[in-house]
């Protein structure tokens, strides 16, 4: 999500720290790049023009133009306005009040309602441990019920039985009376949607509204759909009275213009936002990080919390122990590898790291293989306990079979056994520099003879 923008603004914003001063002229002009480059993203017309009036006030001020570095201070004003764009502080659901509290979550069909349904469930189960209920309400979606169903179980959630010809209100008050007698904290409430937004669907969302007065009520909007995203948002805002949104399939939308426009044009925060198919892809949406990656700052931020969450305490604890004895073998290796996947893989951890847009084409140029994760530990697995413990026992006819068994070649299975013993020089060398000798000659002490270091 925000590539596109992002390279824009990086190429924009690279010309003007190369200046030493700026004028009027020279500020005026890169403000009309950054206005088409906004345009281009999808961003509503007036959430621009709102946007440029505001940048434009304060970088023609004296505390730009009088400035040492003048260029990072405009980008530093562009980074303040975004995040004011997009909403300035995270907006967490609101789930105070006496339990069981209602989530009502509604928007348009095929926009990823009832997948967003089963993520939010299992989200407040295994992050605010919450007893949650799903409860379907689309009676006229072919199989809806049945699918959320699916997906219930798939999470580990309750979902509520189905009644045949039920209409949605009685199934809202039956969801949450089964709610209040089950103990449950929340009730998601996954209403039907339509192929565009008409009468009958809004009447029906303020009968279920009316029944079982939810907390929040979440409109599911697909990033993909554009301008179309802002125009909905406003539609169910006035109608529906939406407290939030969950926009979804940001990982397939390259322009992003939907999340910088939705807030701004109804006023209403980006709660949550999916990132993926599988059903924990629901992360909290930060406007401060995600300005900072549209800047190509990086998200620093994000990237701990995702290492914080894949690696487990007591597993890194055990390796710790293990590397302070020198020992490190290859299903060590494997570990790393998985963690490193849990975390979404190289192109996933590159696109947090600051600095890296601009780099963006060598990596290309390099043909880096995002498969090479699973590769190695095919690899791995393809290997006896004793050879996992003892890679000096990998001979060249193992070396064969271990390439047969994991659908690689030998060249493969070599470099991967290179790549340990590199590591396991460098652990060693850490091991013996201790905290002086590598505080004294830093990393680079650490490395093995011929190591590349550039």
């Amino acid at each position: 999500m925000f590539d596109s923008l992002a390279d824009r603004l990086g190429d924009i914003f690279d010309r003007l720290r190369r200046r030493g001063a700026l004028g009027e002229a020279e500020v005026g002009a890169a403000l009309r790049e950054v206005r088409v480059a906004l345009l281009e993203a999808d961003v509503a017309l007036p959430v621009v023009k709102e946007f440029i009036d505001k940048v434009r006030a304060r970088a023609l001020g004296a505390e730009v133009l009088r400035s040492v570095t003048p260029g990072q201070m405009v980008v530093k004003i562009v980074h303040d306005h975004l995040v004011e764009m997009l909403g300035a502080e995270p907006a967490p659901l609101s789930l105070a009040g006496n339990p069981p509290v209602a989530v009502m979550m509604v928007g348009l069909q095929g926009s990823g309602k009832t997948t967003t349904a089963a993520k939010l469930a299992l989200r407040l189960k295994s992050r605010e441990r919450k007893k949650v209920l799903l409860a379907s309400l689309d009676v006229q979606r072919p199989a809806a019920q049945e699918q959320l169903a699916v997906l219930a179980g798939q999470a580990g959630i309750e979902a509520l039985p189905q009644v045949a010809g039920q209409p949605p209100v009685d199934i809202a008050r039956r969801a949450m009376e089964a709610a209040r007698l089950g103990g449950y904290d929340v009730v998601v409430l996954d209403t039907a949607g339509r192929l565009h937004v008409d009468e009958a669907l809004m009447a029906e969302l303020a009968a279920v509204r009316a029944a079982t007065l939810p907390h929040e009520v979440l409109l599911v909007a697909d990033a993909l759909t554009g301008q179309d995203a802002v125009n909905i948002a406003r539609t169910f805002k006035e109608r529906a009275q939406i407290t939030g949104i969950v926009l979804t399939r940001i990982d397939g939308d390259a322009r992003g213009g939907a999340a910088l426009s939705a807030r701004a044009v109804t006023g209403c925060p980006i709660k949550l936002v999916g990132t993926g198919e599988k059903l924990d892809a629901l992360e909290v949406f930060h406007p401060d990080r995600i300005a900072q990656r549209i800047l190509g700052m990086g998200d620093v931020v994000s990237l701990v919390e995702k290492a914080a969450e894949s690696i487990a305490e007591d597993e890194a604890e055990k390796l710790a122990a293990k590397l302070g004895q020198g020992r490190f073998d290859l299903d060590d290796l494997a570990g790393q590898l998985r963690q490193m996947r849990r975390m979404g893989g190289i192109e996933g951890l590159m696109a947090l790291l600051p600095g890296v847009a601009k780099v963006k084409d060598q990596l290309a140029r390099a043909n880096i293989d995002q498969s090479v994760i699973r590769r190695q530990e095919a690899i791995i697995s393809s290997m006896t306990a004793a050879e996992r413990r003892n890679a000096k026992l990998i001979g060249a006819s193992r070396k064969r079979r271990i390439a047969a068994g994991s659908g690689t070649t030998v060249q493969d299975v070599n470099r991967l056994l290179k790549q340990f013993k590199d590591m396991g020089l460098m652990m060693k060398r850490v091991r013996k520099l201790g905290t002086k000798g590598l505080a004294r000659h830093g990393l680079a002490g650490a490395l093995p003879p011929g190591f590349p270091t550039r």
